[in-house]
């Protein structure tokens, strides 16, 4: 604690001196004749931080196993955050070269971290879309001859196996061919149920903001009603209700959770959509088509929704990260996708024995790690894309 205080009134002094010492080098210039005293603390404690990062990288790197554990996640972090800040530049300087006129003009206009969410984006598409030519085993086989548990990283002295470089899990199933088939059970499912709600949310609100009355206020209360009621809670509580149903009526489990998660979902949606459609019906537009007699059809899908996709759109990359995330929740609490399907939130639950391992041999605590880190990264990737879509449809600037 004493070398913590010290620490804060050492670089306060610093940040004094370097805001004086550049008043003085400039002949009292504005950007520091006006910088407040926090902002300079604010660069010293920045360059502080930067300095004790490459500082713990280096240690990272050490010869010696024990310091070099002990720093093994924040050196695969900050290595990770350059690739992935790389390959965001690369794919950005390529989408200013190749393509139409309009992708390029896109993409000149596009921040170095809506890049990111968007390379990122296409990744999991790609591999959850061929995740059977991609994985090397079946997300159900169980290995002949391997035996389970097998320590990742690959290091037969650590009980690991060169041929499964993330090892196996509790009965001998290889981890990257899960991982990899995970991408198309957890985000394919939250994907079409991301879909199921926009069409049931949307299309109620929609109707609501268009006619109005007892339609409008039986479908408003019944929202209120269902958003009253925490929504992870909920969920878990229908879908023990659907763990029992489900084998009797002999349809999958996984379906009663895309309908369930879909319909408390749907919520969210119609609040939105209702609300930007009571704003859109009663421009001028409106009132002329329903005097030209334009059926209700018409005025929905012609002339109402082409006028809220902006903040639909951003809405539904929102919603994707909330459904990502129930499911896999939902998933860890037993009750989400079930096995044999690969599911990373399953992956979590079941491989957390691994972290056990995580002070001699830091690779073999990758296992879990690694789904948890797919989740979240997603997650990330969405909401750069999202908070991008936000800044060009309100037409806001840097």
């Amino acid at each position: 604690m004493i070398w913590f205080v010290a620490a804060l009134i050492g670089m306060g002094a610093v940040a004094w001196v370097f805001r004086f010492a550049g008043q003085a080098a400039t002949g009292n210039a504005p950007k520091f004749r006006d910088m407040p005293y926090g902002v300079a603390y604010g660069y010293v404690l920045g360059v502080v931080v930067l300095a004790w990062l490459a500082w713990a990288y280096m240690q990272g790197r050490s010869e010696d196993t024990a310091i070099a554990n002990k720093f093994f996640f924040l050196r695969i972090a900050i290595e990770g955050f350059i690739i992935f800040a790389i390959a965001a530049w690369v794919f950005r300087l390529f989408g200013r070269s190749v393509g139409t006129a309009g992708t390029k003009k896109l993409f000149r206009s596009m921040p170095l971290t809506a890049s990111f969410g968007i390379l990122t984006i296409l990744i999991y598409a790609i591999f959850a879309i061929f995740a059977g030519a991609i994985a090397p085993y079946g997300q159900e086989q169980i290995i002949p001859g391997v035996a389970a548990n097998v320590i990742p990283g690959g290091d037969p002295t650590l009980g690991g196996n060169p041929d499964f470089p993330l090892g196996t899990d509790q009965i001998g199933r290889d981890i990257l061919s899960r991982l990899i088939y995970g991408a198309q059970n957890t985000v394919g499912i939250a994907f079409a149920t991301t879909v199921l709600a926009f069409l049931l949310g949307g299309t109620l609100g929609f109707l609501a903001a268009t006619l109005g009355g007892w339609l409008d206020q039986l479908l408003s209360r019944a929202v209120d009603v269902l958003m009253a009621i925490p929504s992870l809670i909920f969920a878990l509580l229908l879908m023990t209700i659907a763990s029992v149903w489900a084998p009797q009526l002999g349809i999958p489990l996984t379906f009663f959770m895309v309908v369930i998660i879909a319909v408390i979902d749907s919520t969210r949606v119609y609040r939105l959509a209702r609300a930007v459609g009571q704003n859109i019906v009663v421009m001028d537009y409106i009132e002329a088509a329903k005097l030209r007699g334009e059926g209700l059809g018409y005025l929905v899908f012609k002339e109402i929704l082409p006028n809220a996709t902006a903040p639909l759109l951003a809405e539904f990359g929102l919603r994707f990260c909330f459904v990502f995330l129930t499911i896999a929740a939902l998933s860890f609490l037993g009750v989400g996708i079930q096995p044999p399907l690969a599911d990373w939130g399953t992956m979590v639950r079941d491989l957390g024995g691994f972290v056990n391992f995580a002070q001699f041999a830091p690779m073999a605590a990758t296992a879990p790690l690694l789904a948890a880190g797919a989740i979240a990264l997603l997650t990330v990737a969405v909401n750069f894309v999202v908070d991008w879509m936000l800044q060009k449809s309100s037409g806001l600037k840097e």
